[in-house]
């Protein structure tokens, strides 16, 4: 594990990019599994600016790590963010964009392993623990990308905001510890403690993101807040 303390948000934004751009530049196919949400917002913008029309980011390929459909919408909220969000500001080819959809999603571990795995996922931490759509109480750490139906009885769950029996599509960890290079950023003081029970606590379900503590090749990116409660600096 190799954790990057920066200052504040601008910084760790800018790092994110360059290690994101590290692996874009390379002459060969390039598979990137990125996340939607507020914290990337700063790397998608530095990135577009780049990226938007440029001939030499043609070999990379956008894939979306869980989605959650939306009745009477043609594509979920996870993949219409990261369109809004990136995709679409940088006009990237819609031959490079391979959505993870319920329809497709058993398919989704066959379908990485034949176009070469991934060689990076940008992730994002839950204030509860979560990575992706691995959600306390509902990921076991055997899980490859799977399917939540969600019961209204979960202590994540939000009424209003959720509804009983919605279903999601992630990739579960087994999926994601496939990946080559896994990329963390996590910003703020809210999300401090937590940062310290995922990467110095032992490794539960409880917080199901503490299992990234055993990947061969895992990037953390903090700002100082987040980063506030660490012991130390892996």
């Amino acid at each position: 594990m190799k954790v990057i303390v920066e200052k504040d948000f601008e910084a760790m934004s800018e790092t994110t990019k360059n290690i994101l751009l590290g692996h874009m530049n390379q002459d060969k196919r390039v598979n990137l599994s990125i996340t939607a949400g507020n914290t990337p917002v700063g790397v998608y913008k530095k990135m577009v600016e780049i990226v938007k029309d440029s001939p030499n980011y043609t070999n990379v390929h956008y894939y979306n790590f869980d989605e959650i459909p939306v009745a009477g919408q043609n594509e979920g909220i996870t993949i219409t963010d990261l369109r809004k969000l990136y995709l679409n500001p940088a006009n990237i080819h819609e031959a490079n964009i391979h959505p993870l959809t319920v329809e497709n999603y058993a398919e989704q571990d066959k379908r990485l392993a034949m176009d070469g795995g991934l060689d990076a996922m940008l992730i994002g931490l839950g204030g509860d623990g979560h990575f992706c759509g691995n959600m306390p109480t509902t990921t076991r750490f055997e899980n490859l990308t799977y399917k939540v139906k969600v019961s209204g009885e979960e202590p994540w769950f939000v009424p209003g905001e959720m509804e009983k029996g919605m279903e999601f599509v992630t990739m579960g960890p087994v999926s994601v510890m496939r990946v080559k290079h896994l990329i963390l950023i996590v910003n703020g003081e809210k999300k401090a403690e937590m940062v310290k029970h995922v990467l110095q606590g032992s490794v539960t379900e409880k917080y199901p993101a503490s299992i990234l503590q055993l990947h061969p090749n895992l990037t953390v990116i903090l700002d100082e807040e987040a980063a506030s409660k660490l012991d130390r600096y892996v």
